[in-house]
């Protein structure tokens, strides 16, 4: 049962980290989340990991709550001085940040694997539950666009979305593996939740993990996402965006639909503002829709969605088990 056993937690961006908070605040140690890594890249010398970093911030209570990523009262003198250099300043890097970063890099290279420096960031942070990346292995988005191809950063941060999505590549994905750990946490999981993250940028990735598609079919406990899609609109990041120019309906139903083409799905979370969608979802094979008030605004909001889930998935597993 997901109130009394591991839960684990797909995410990636501010969404998911927020939802990933209000369960954490939930589970405790029962909780692991599962981050994508295909945002990751090269920057300044240093290995930056910026969806495993807004989770690992948001958890420890630390992050910057008015823009959803970095650190709270973070200062930026190293980015000064660099931009004084004439150095490369797209990517706002702040002075404690830069500390994990550097951190990062450093074991990286002594050996140590990303769920092993990962493991020893969270730690040190105080963070109970387990914080996992999908993979070991590098998997980089390349999003190509009508401009030509663009690494995900330049993309996202550099050229802030503008270029026109074509379609996305997720670069050394056929040579990656779900690391050991996250298969080992899916084994124990008494269910899966998939945060309201982007299903292209976010979730994608650790679904195209060989293997891993297969692993969330054959799982008994049950599967639950959430809709990052609320009235037509993406609450955070540009999921709307990309989903207009993919040609695909902007609606929770297309969520839905989109991440039912490639894993089982026993719940799907959509929120009231789209209670209407509710029937077309439950038209989808398997799934079982709940309307519910899916906007995190505040730590209350977040607790009180991530409770609305696990019970949610809650009901499944003794429906299920009932069946």
């Amino acid at each position: 049962m997901p109130n009394d056993g591991p839960v684990v937690a797909l995410a990636g961006g501010v969404g998911g980290a927020k939802l990933a908070y209000g369960l954490y605040q939930l589970l405790g140690d029962r909780l692991t989340v599962v981050v994508n890594t295909g945002d990751d890249f090269e920057h300044w010398g240093l290995t930056i990991c910026p969806d495993l970093d807004t989770v690992t911030y948001n958890l420890a209570g630390i992050n910057n709550l008015e823009q959803g990523w970095g650190l709270a009262d973070e200062s930026y003198r190293a980015l000064e001085q660099v931009t004084r250099y004439g150095g490369e300043s797209w990517f706002r890097l702040g002075d404690r940040d830069l500390g994990t970063h550097l951190v990062r890099t450093q074991t990286l290279k002594s050996g140590a694997t990303l769920t092993e420096v990962t493991f020893r960031l969270k730690t040190e942070m105080g963070i109970r539950a387990s914080i996992l990346p999908m993979s070991d292995q590098p998997v980089r988005t390349l999003v190509h666009t009508d401009e030509g191809v663009l690494a995900f950063q330049d993309y996202f941060v550099r050229r802030r979305c503008e270029p026109r999505l074509i379609r996305l590549e997720f670069a050394g994905i056929g040579a990656a593996r779900p690391s050991p750990a996250v298969m080992s946490a899916l084994n124990d999981a008494a269910a899966v939740v998939l945060c309201p993250s982007n299903p292209y940028l976010s979730l994608d990735p650790i679904l195209h993990l060989p293997g891993m598609a297969d692993k969330l079919r054959g799982l008994h406990a049950p599967v639950v996402a959430v809709s990052p899609i609320v009235g037509g609109l993406a609450l955070k990041g540009p999921a709307a965006k990309i989903m207009a120019e993919l040609g695909v309906e902007v609606s929770p139903v297309a969520v839905a639909r989109h991440l039912t083409g490639q894993i089982r799905l026993d719940g799907f979370v959509l929120d009231q503002t789209d209670a209407a969608s509710a029937s077309d979802v439950a038209a989808l094979q398997g799934v079982t829709p709940l309307v519910t008030d899916t906007i995190m605004g505040d730590h209350a909001s977040k607790m009180r969605l991530a409770q609305n889930v696990l019970q949610f998935a809650a009901a499944l597993a003794q429906t299920t088990a009932a069946a």
